[in-house]
């Protein structure tokens, strides 16, 4: 069996760059802790407030999810293109988000089945809790300033070159 030499076998090589590793870190990181605020905030919703509480805590969490994973979704997704078309996808998720949370809470606004306290202390939570998690998986991520670029088979002159 004859293996080309500019292709790694390597299994350990990571596939994707640095800077997706990074992402995904951060991504994984916020789910864990929005799934146990979602835990969390339920049990003392519910101690706090009763049934209003627990969709407090669910409402919360779901919009910390749709604010804090918009974000690291597009990162991830972007990656790897050119700056326009990633600050182009990353404003526009930004602004999606924005739009979104507007109109869930104008659509809230009149209702009394849920806890306004304990929606707003999940919402916090989980949106700061994300954003310092996101600090940290970029602090200590190792991103090379530049990616090298796969290396090529350059053994000996090709039948172009005599």
């Amino acid at each position: 069996m004859t293996t080309d030499p500019a292709v790694p076998t390597d299994p350990v090589v990571p596939t994707g760059s640095a800077a997706d590793a990074v992402f995904r870190v951060a991504l994984r990181g916020m789910l864990v802790l929005l799934g146990a605020l979602a835990i969390l905030g339920v049990g003392i919703g519910a101690l706090a407030a009763g049934g209003p509480g627990v969709w407090g805590a669910l409402i919360g969490v779901a919009l910390a999810l749709v604010f804090s994973g918009t974000t690291v979704v597009s990162m991830l997704v972007t990656s790897g293109v050119s700056m326009q078309r990633f600050a182009a996808v990353v404003m526009g998720a930004w602004l999606g988000k924005v739009l979104v949370l507007i109109i869930v809470l104008a659509i809230l606004q009149g209702m009394d089945f849920y806890s306004r306290p304990v929606l707003g202390i999940v919402l916090m939570a989980g949106v700061v809790g994300s954003a310092l998690l996101d600090y940290r998986a970029v602090t200590r991520g190792r991103v090379p300033y530049v990616e090298p670029a796969p290396m090529r088979d350059t053994e000996g002159p090709t039948s172009q070159d005599s």
